[in-house]
């Protein structure tokens, strides 16, 4: 066996499972006889030990053995980090209310 483990760099795309996440890897190739540009994605569960990565980081896994009947990756590092994007909740100002009552859409179709 080669000492060399395969190493890639995928998005997370799901943080759910208790130290596990899911890395979709993006690569791209020319095909031979067309010569067009094909992107594969393939998803690969890998294990996160301390559970420090969320969705949307861009992280660096390793090939390492088979930890469960999926997962033959490891969580290297977290090359960079989702951004953050503010979402809105209950105590912010109103979100545009339309008071509709009933019969509003029908009033002049009885005449």
């Amino acid at each position: 066996m080669s000492g060399k483990r395969k190493e890639m760099i995928g998005r997370v795309v799901s943080a759910k499972m208790q130290k596990t996440i899911v890395v979709l890897v993006e690569q791209t190739y020319v095909h031979p006889l067309y010569k067009k540009a094909i992107t594969r994605r393939k998803k690969y569960k890998a294990h996160d030990e301390h559970q420090e990565a969320k969705e949307g980081d861009l992280v660096l896994i390793r090939e390492t053995r088979p930890l469960s009947k999926e997962k033959r990756w490891k969580l290297v590092k977290i090359i960079s980090r989702a951004e953050v994007v503010p979402t809105l909740n209950e105590e912010s100002p109103e979100v545009m209310k339309t008071d509709v009552g009933v019969g509003d859409i029908n009033d002049n179709a009885s005449n």
